[in-house]
């Protein structure tokens, strides 16, 4: 067969999955094609222009660590950074960037254009190429064929794509760009099981005609957390995100009109995201609540055009601005593009390889929303996992695999293909066993240990990263073994200071963990050559490695006892809603499901461990009265 050009990795898509994964196979040393409907959309933010949020800030910061370039592009063109869960604990806190929508387009492709061995191609790839159950390469609709040894599809929305607005309905991968028809059917054709899932938009609103004091600031963060562990400085200027909130009055018009929307009306079959819901479904399904939260997101500074986040919907057009003109501040407010709902192909992620490589055709590999997810970073995560073994692959190298207890990425790929999806699946910090070492801060100490082994991971990163290990462990060792008693100057000072009993002894470690203990009060106890070449980053990792040092052992212990029990019982018809701490979405999965077994019930798509966990306690605590209930 002729080929017009000869690729060793073939990349469909380059959306934030395609984009990380063209990235990676480049620079592993692989000839790449990236191919995308159009170049000048690479790194598109189709929805919200953000990065990040809880659980998806970590996996930015994993993905960076293993030598990813998402943090990097953000860092250079993010507007509002924002550490959210600042008053929690370490674990959960996890970076968020709002970004200028265009210049992170304009920044992904000129740092793709500028990556050694990575071709951008623009076409429409029809069909894959397959021999002796292999991909071979792809044939494009200008009738170009492309070879390659590997093919990854990160088509994101494009698969048979359709948009919903109203009553109206048309083939589109996204809003003014042509679905893959024929790609979305060949797939079909080699025996993949595909379902079909359904997300949102939500209008874009020119803020010229907002009144911006009926809403309430949003500043940045005074002290910026990157997403780039490589990242000194910040240098975009930072803006004001605003927040409002929906009213009754709009609700009830919603109410009065659900029946025009696609989604009530019968019209769309696939099923939405959960946690992230168009504003008919929070009407609807959180009938009690008079009110619900928006956010005002600028998408950039040269840009007039205002995310209404939170107010995602496939109303129509000009139903649209009548509800927008309900609220305080909306009055004369206009649509620059309204909201849409749009379904589109899935293939089920149980048909993979933990390398993302299909089990049935040899050598194409999967990511992003193909896969069932939702989200950027959860399809960026996906995409560099799979360049990265595409490459490895063909290098006849030994493939990276990621365990639950090693990164979220491990566990969010673990759950696709062992669990597969019910509905577009969302990363969050519940679903990992280990999230107390699972945290934003240390992602390049569990990671980039292994990007530096495959060859992502720099020289002159890999210099940095040792050069803070070293300097993590000095520290650490010092809080350690600084030990004050009572006949000590510091124990009289620091217990007088503090207003707090301190025992017959106390060390730096312990008193960091005390609750109020800022880093400049430990600072002035730590030796002159440590203070000098420690930051204020790794004391919060030294800190935090510290602060949950004493709770990992019932964390080992609490994730061994549920491996014990695959064959516990669960009895008929068993009512989950006696299960106290249980949320109404757990009750609710595991009433679908009817699990039979506690092996069953590891295995239902969406149950958090927390749950897992309480439902086991529940059963062995109550075993002699469950089964005197039969």
């Amino acid at each position: 067969m002729f080929f017009d050009e000869e690729f060793d990795v073939i990349v469909i898509g380059a959306g934030h999955a395609g984009c990380e994964a063209a990235s990676a196979a480049s620079r592993l040393g692989a000839e790449t094609a990236l191919i995308t409907i159009n170049l000048d959309l690479i790194g598109q933010m189709s929805c919200n222009p953000a990065i990040g949020g809880i659980a998806k800030g970590h996996v930015v910061r994993e993905i960076d660590a293993l030598g990813g370039i998402m943090g990097r592009i953000i860092d250079r063109t993010g507007i509002q950074f924002r550490l959210l869960n600042r008053s929690r604990g370490p674990a959960v806190q996890s970076p968020r960037a709002q970004a200028d929508r265009s210049l992170y387009r304009v920044e992904m492709r000129r740092t793709l254009e500028e990556t050694p061995n990575l071709h951008l191609r623009q076409g429409i790839v029809v069909k894959l190429i397959i021999e002796n159950k292999s991909v071979i390469g792809v044939e494009l609709q200008d009738t170009r064929c492309l070879k390659a040894s590997s093919v990854i599809i990160a088509a994101g929305t494009f698969l048979n794509g359709m948009i919903h607005t109203g009553p109206r309905t048309f083939s589109a991968g996204r809003a003014g760009e042509p679905a893959s028809i024929d790609l979305a059917e060949n797939l079909k054709s080699f025996g993949l099981s595909i379902g079909r899932l359904k997300t949102g938009t939500p209008p874009r609103l020119d803020g010229r005609t907002i009144n911006w004091s009926a809403f309430e600031a949003q500043p940045p963060d005074d002290v910026i957390v990157p997403f780039s562990f490589s990242t000194e400085t910040i240098e975009q200027p930072q803006i004001q995100c605003y927040i409002g909130y929906t009213n009754e009055n709009l609700h009830q018009e919603i109410r009065n009109n659900l029946d025009k929307s696609p989604l009530y009306s019968g019209k769309i079959k696939g099923i939405g995201p959960r946690y992230c819901p168009s504003i008919e479904d929070k009407v609807v399904k959180f009938a009690d609540k008079n009110r619900h939260q928006l956010f005002l997101e600028p998408e950039g500074h040269h840009t007039n055009e205002v995310y209404l986040n939170g107010f995602s919907t496939s109303l129509p057009a000009e139903m649209q601005q009548n509800l927008l003109n309900k609220i305080e501040g909306f009055e004369n407010v206009k649509i620059i593009r309204p909201g849409y709902a749009i379904e589109y192909d899935f293939v089920d992620p149980r048909q993979l390889k933990p390398t993302m490589e299909t089990i049935q055709i040899n050598g194409l590999f999967l990511a992003g929303q193909i896969n069932g997810t939702t989200g950027y970073e959860e399809a960026a995560c996906q995409g560099l996992m799979a360049g990265i073994n595409a490459t490895l692959k063909i290098q006849s190298r030994k493939p990276l695999i990621l365990q639950r207890n090693e990164a979220y990425i491990g566990v969010l790929i673990d759950d696709l293909i062992k669990h597969g999806v019910d509905e577009p699946y969302r990363l969050f910090t519940s679903r990992a066993e280990a999230r107390l070492t699972l945290r934003h801060d240390n992602a390049d100490q569990r990671l980039s240990p292994k990007g530096f082994e495959i060859g992502l991971v720099g020289q002159s990163e890999w210099e940095r990263f040792n050069a803070k290990r070293d300097r993590i462990s000095l520290l650490k060792n010092t809080l350690n073994t600084t030990k004050f008693t009572r006949s000590s100057l510091e124990y009289a000072y620091i217990s007088e200071t503090l207003g707090i009993r301190l025992g017959d002894s106390i060390t730096l470690s312990q008193l960091s963990i005390r609750q109020g203990v800022k880093q400049e009060f430990i600072r002035r106890f730590l030796p002159d050559d440590v203070n000098a070449n420690i930051s204020a980053t790794d004391m919060e990792t030294a800190f935090s490695d510290i602060l949950y040092q004493g709770y990992l052992p019932n964390q080992q212990s609490v994730n061994e006892r549920v491996l014990n029990h695959e064959n516990l019982k669960v009895p008929e018809n068993f009512d989950f809603c006696e299960v106290k701490g249980l949320s109404n979405e757990m009750v609710d999965r595991l009433k679908r499901t009817q699990p039979q077994t506690f092996g069953q019930v590891r295995k239902i798509p969406g149950l958090t461990p927390a749950a897992i966990s309480t439902v086991l306690v529940y059963l062995t605590a109550n075993q002699k009265k469950i089964e005197s209930n039969k």
